[in-house]
């Protein structure tokens, strides 16, 4: 019989597939002996299963379900929905990778009208009890069955305005047991039209039940699509037994982080509340103590604590999130995993962690993920902006960085300006996990309450988002869309600035900058460079962007687009010229103006690489794409030519194309019209042989020749190319060297490349429009259904972004393969956009290409992408140990 589910003492750390991350992490604790409560863990099969029986647990789990909560009884002493000693238990989703507050929880299950009162006498403390009970009925509406939780929320204030109460601690006993309870149960009847369940395994099985379902609700979704965390993977649920930080002054709850989450340093960060529950903490409710102060409060406690926690982090070799609870002078820990953390934390945990013996280098480049890189070239506020400015609102510093944008108070709106085109703030109370979407939208956070392990701190880190929380000056109408700071009510849309590195709020717009990057991080991308094998190029039309490249650490362009250099300034004058021209006279005439042009990008290009290579892709794009769009730009075309208007006009009608992409491009257009591309590779040769004597270095143009499908036409193409080369060469007197390849982006190229290989020195792999080609989907029109592709999981993510390694990644892996047999040097490099993609990157590390090229501006994330890909293959090869220590 299959093993759905597992006991606590069952399970270990590497069991991260079944038991998730938090069932993995509480049995791993359970069996180092920590004081964790005792509980099961229903796996992520069994999640599987329930979709896959149409959303329906079978028989074999529920009896599964029921025996571990017999021995969950027995180790408890107490029986849930008994009479004589009432065990309460948490459950809670835990999928094998965190994403925290995307899923749902359910605490303090198995009260109910009996078991309430027996608690309040064992307990001495009726409050607590009661409490307890209120709390677990709006969760259990609320993620069970789905009743609005804010109808909850308003019957709480109503009373507290009701008997001018400050704040939740002012609640009595009475109030909850006499007011609240019933109030909760009516409307729970009202909204379901039944009484609320009494039968505590009723409420077991509701709730995991709703665990499960919360693994594919909206926010799930969100976040894995924006993580790239697979959709089938399922949750686990854990079924702990409940521990209680409500029960008065001798007991708290608290989230601490090993080391700070949001810059990195090496001291305990967190926060605590006396007498609260741990949503209090997390959903910023009301705002917690500074875990320093737990050091006075509770100094047993707190030395216990971190004795306990600096374990944690050594065991698991990482920064790790930790939930514990004091139940009346007692120590519980309920959950660790690895902490989220900003990419400048995560740069400096990593190599703080290298220099402490913890990890290696390989361990250490596998810690960032590649695309928290651009965080750490997030703008800041200039020194100058600051220095004039004056802040009207304070709070925690939850996430570091720079923003700027227009305030609105719900996610909903934030989603909408920001669809607009504007850039927005998101301005809330506090955060909730149905925010996702508008924290994902804005340019940054301000809440006005919760600590820096709030909901909107830690997904605003994870997210590199700047946020500020626990501004307590700010209040918000949310009914009258304003807020207040003060004494000064703004309406939404008012312009702000947030500074989440010094927790200050600003009115305006404030000038920004990019960021230095620290020693931390050179010290790291050293170690990346050390042990990638893909060499990192980048794409780059322009001196300026070559200048980019390099400053990010380029080895060279793969990409030099040529076309891109004929629209600026008066060039696309003579470019049209030259496509509307009728005699190859005319056209040569337009050329040799052009060439003045090209000769000059390419001889700032060749300056700025300083004999690094630079692959010069010809002339690419339809010819129509550079057609006059006006009559008074066509009407100046045809006073150069000597024409008429409507000669011109008429010429220029004759280059539309029902499919252009498909049409007269690339080297088409260089059959048609070879004197394109004589004078682009003179242009080329030209600028590389004097920049090679100014500078006294080799430079070897690499050319490329774009869109080949058959042999004949590489074989054609190149003839001419070859020869116009050596003409220029003759010309200047000069012997330089260059390399012919062309870019495989039609199937049939890839199919046939050992073929192609025979005339070609390197292949680029142009992923753009080979997706484009291989799927029969139109780059420019796929946003009209990919967006109902990716949500119903037809695709699992957009092949544009990263590549498909099933389809096009089999043809890219069977062109290198083709290539490589005819000749086995042969360069072979990718130049699409998939070309900066992390996964993408990986995939050509795998299959062997020689470099991956990208913006200038993902460069780094290139490069560390790279050096990640060939560190996990060497810890793979060590994976009797999870974790290297030693780089030997």
């Amino acid at each position: 019989m299959k093993k759905y589910v597992y006991m606590f003492s069952e399970g270990n750390e590497m069991m991260r597939d079944t038991l998730g991350g938090k069932g993995a992490n509480l049995a791993s604790m359970v069996n180092l002996g920590l004081p964790v409560p005792q509980g099961f863990t229903v796996t992520t099969q069994a999640c599987n299963a329930y979709y896959d029986s149409g959303k329906v647990i079978d028989d074999d789990i529920k009896s599964q379900i029921e025996d571990c909560l017999e021995r969950l009884e027995k180790l408890s002493g107490k029986e849930l929905g008994g009479t004589d000693n009432p065990l309460l238990v948490s459950v809670r989703s835990g999928a094998k990778f965190s994403m925290p507050g995307m899923m749902d929880t359910i605490l303090n299950l198995g009260l109910n009208d009996v078991t309430v009162e027996i608690i309040a006498e064992k307990a001495g403390n009726k409050r607590f009890a009661y409490d307890s009970y209120r709390r677990f009925i709006q969760m259990y509406s609320d993620v069970v069955c789905e009743v609005d939780k804010e109808k909850f929320e308003h019957i709480l204030t109503t009373l507290k305005n009701s008997k001018g109460y400050e704040s939740d601690l002012d609640v009595t006993a009475e109030d909850f047991e006499k007011e609240l309870i019933p109030a909760y149960k009516d409307l729970f009847k009202a909204e379901m039209g039944m009484d609320f369940p009494q039968d505590a395994k009723v409420q077991l099985m509701g709730s995991i039940l709703a665990v499960f379902r919360s693994w594919n609700n909206d926010r799930a979704m969100i976040y894995r699509n924006l993580n790239n965390i697979p959709h089938d993977l399922g949750t686990a649920v854990n079924v702990q037994q409940m521990v209680f930080g409500n029960m008065g002054d001798s007991s708290g709850t608290g989230v601490l982080f090993t080391r700070n989450a949001a810059n990195g340093d090496n001291h305990i960060y967190g926060e605590y509340l006396i007498n609260a529950q741990g949503e209090d903490v997390v959903a910023g409710i009301r705002t917690p103590q500074k875990i320093d102060r737990l050091e006075e409060d509770m100094p047993e406690i707190y030395a216990q604590l971190v004795k306990i926690v600096k374990g944690l982090e050594t065991h698991y070799r990482d920064m790790q999130d930790i939930e514990f609870t004091v139940e009346e002078g007692t120590l519980y820990i309920l959950q660790t995993r690895n902490g989220k953390r900003t990419g400048s934390a995560a740069l400096k945990i990593a190599v703080d962690l290298v220099h402490e013996g913890l990890i290696n280098k390989h361990t250490a480049l596998t810690r960032l993920e590649a695309e928290q890189i651009s965080q750490l070239l997030h703008p800041n506020f200039t020194k100058e902006a600051l220095a004039s400015a004056t802040s009207i609102v304070e709070g925690l510093p939850a996430s570091p960085g720079a923003g700027c944008g227009k305030a609105y108070l719900s996610a909903d709106k934030v989603h909408e300006m920001k669809l607009a085109g504007e850039k927005v703030l998101l301005v809330r109370h506090e955060t909730s996990p149905e925010d996702i979407q508008g924290m994902v939208s804005c340019e940054g956070i301000l809440t006005s309450t919760g600590g820096m392990t709030s909901h909107a701190a830690v997904v605003a880190r994870g997210m590199g988002k700047c946020c500020i929380v626990g501004a307590k000056a700010l209040s918000i109408d949310y009914a009258a869309g304003t807020f207040t700071i003060d004494g000064v009510t703004y309406p939404e849309g008012t312009e702000m600035s947030v500074d989440g590195t010094t927790g200050k709020a600003y009115m305006g717009t404030l000038a920004v900058e990019e960021s230095e990057l620290t020693g931390d991080f050179a010290e790291l991308m050293s170690w990346a460079d050390e042990i990638k094998q893909l060499a990192v190029r980048a794409n780059a039309d322009s001196p300026k962007d070559a200048e980019a490249a390099i400053k990010f650490g380029a080895e060279g362009i793969g990409l030099c687009r040529t076309e891109h250099m004929f629209f600026e300034g008066d060039r696309i004058e003579y470019v049209r010229q030259m496509i509307l021209a009728d005699t190859l006279e005319e056209r040569i005439e337009a050329l040799d103006e052009l060439y003045k042009f090209q000769v000059e990008d390419f001889k700032g290009i060749y300056r700025a690489m300083v004999g690094l290579p630079v692959t010069v892709r010809l002339l690419d794009p339809p010819l129509h794409e550079f057609l006059p769009h006006t009559d008074e730009e066509y009407l100046a075309v045809a006073e150069k030519l000597g024409k008429t208007l409507e000669e011109v006009k008429l010429k220029g009608a004759t280059l539309h194309e029902a499919n252009p992409m498909l049409g007269h491009r690339g080297s088409r257009l260089a059959v048609t019209y070879p004197e394109i591309y004589n004078m682009q590779v003179r242009a080329i040769i030209d600028a590389a042989i004097d920049v090679s004597r100014e500078l006294g270095i080799d430079i070897i143009p690499e050319i490329m020749i774009p869109l080949i499908g058959t042999e004949a036409e590489i074989v054609f193409v190149k003839g001419n190319v070859v020869e116009a080369i050596e003409a220029a060469k003759r010309v200047k007197d000069s012997t330089i060297g260059y390399k012919i390849g062309t870019m495989i982006e039609i199937p049939r190229a890839a199919l046939t490349a050992d073929a192609i290989a025979k005339h070609a020195e390197f292949f680029s792999f142009g992923t753009n429009d080979l997706t484009q080609m291989t799927y029969g989907y139109s780059r420019d029109d796929i946003g009209s259904f990919l967006p109902d592709y990716l949500s119903t999981g037809i695709l699992p993510v957009d092949p544009f972004v990263s590549i498909d390694q099933s389809g096009v990644g089999q043809l890219i892996e069977m062109a290198a393969a083709k290539g490589r047999s005819v000749k086995p040097k042969i360069k072979l490099g990718i130049c699409g956009e998939h070309g900066g993609d992390p996964e993408s990157i990986k995939f050509c590390h795998k299959v062997g290409l020689s470099y991956v090229s990208c913006s200038p501006y993902r460069v780094l994330i290139a490069r560390l992408a790279a050096a990640q890909a060939a560190a996990e293959e060497i810890i793979l090869e060590h994976a009797t140990d999870s974790v290297l220590v030693s780089d030997k």
